[in-house]
């Protein structure tokens, strides 16, 4: 599964976009770098019903930003994500969804 895939399914469990729940962890202090990914994990599968898989991309967003590495971008298969940009408001509204 793709980060974007990942993104996208996140949203269709939980209802809101991805951005939403960013900007919800930042509120709650989790962007912080003391903060640990466990933390962060538990309180989307406590609040959320997100698991590790779902809740880790999440992470690397709250963490890191919506940008990816490049070696992710233009592969082949299901792990392939069309921009190292992932998009954050919703399939909806995804430029880069045909």
């Amino acid at each position: 599964m793709s980060f974007q895939a990942y993104l996208d399914t996140i949203e269709e469990k939980t209802g809101l976009v991805p951005r939403a729940l960013v900007d919800l962890a930042k509120e709650k202090g989790y962007d912080a770098p003391s903060v640990k990914a466990g933390t962060i994990v538990t309180w989307l599968a406590d609040d959320y019903g997100l698991g590790r898989g779902h809740a880790m991309a999440l992470v690397h967003v709250i963490k890191k930003g919506p940008t990816i590495d490049a070696k992710h971008v233009g592969t082949t298969g299901s792990h392939r994500d069309a921009t190292t940009e992932l998009w954050l408001d919703g399939k909806a509204t995804d430029p880069n969804r045909a």
